[in-house]
């Protein structure tokens, strides 16, 4: 009689299995022909006719953003410094969950993220403080089956292949323009 504790690995050994089986062909493509790997994402939003609001498509429901209520908002609808630390979480996520099943790792729990803003540089009300975030951390309340070396080594992927988090410690050139 089992004591289900082997169902669980074979589960998790079967998903790295058809994550592989998914994966293997596109790396070999990439591999092949690196143009193949080139995409460009978009998003775009349209500004709102009334008060401080724009509305974003995000692939799954339309999301207005407003005002944060440290710069005049009411706190009803999204803030896009939210919305940029919840991108981080959720690449995070799924980065980490792809990890995991790659190094065939049992792992549960939450990743949170957190942002230090300080709203006298967007309110203009210091010239000489960051617009911006001026710290961004992310936190990883996980448990998992990994030894010490395994959780490193996911940690360190994951912060390697998530795409969101590379793009902010990269800082990339963002531009704005009219077309």
């Amino acid at each position: 009689m089992s004591d289900g504790c082997g169902a669980g690995q074979a589960h998790h050994t079967e998903q790295a299995a058809a994550l592989r089986e998914i994966q293997t062909p596109l790396k070999q493509k990439y591999r092949d022909d690196p143009t193949a790997a080139l995409l460009t994402l978009r998003a775009a939003a349209e500004l709102g006719d009334e008060g401080v609001t724009c509305s974003v498509q995000t692939g799954r429901a339309m999301v207005t953003a407003g005002l944060h209520p440290y710069s005049g908002g009411d706190g009803t609808l999204a803030c896009s410094g939210d919305m940029l630390l919840e991108a981080l979480a959720a690449c995070a996520g799924v980065t980490m969950r792809a990890v995991a099943t790659s190094l065939n790792i049992e792992v549960s729990g939450r990743l949170r993220v957190e942002g230090d803003l300080d709203f006298r540089g967007t309110m203009g009300v210091d010239k000489g403080a960051p617009v911006g975030f001026t710290a961004i951390r992310v936190i990883a309340d996980i448990e998992t089956d990994a030894d010490e070396n395994q959780r490193a080594a996911l940690l360190k992927l994951t912060e390697r292949y998530c795409v969101v988090l590379q793009t902010l410690v990269s800082s990339p050139e963002v531009t704005l323009s009219t077309p």
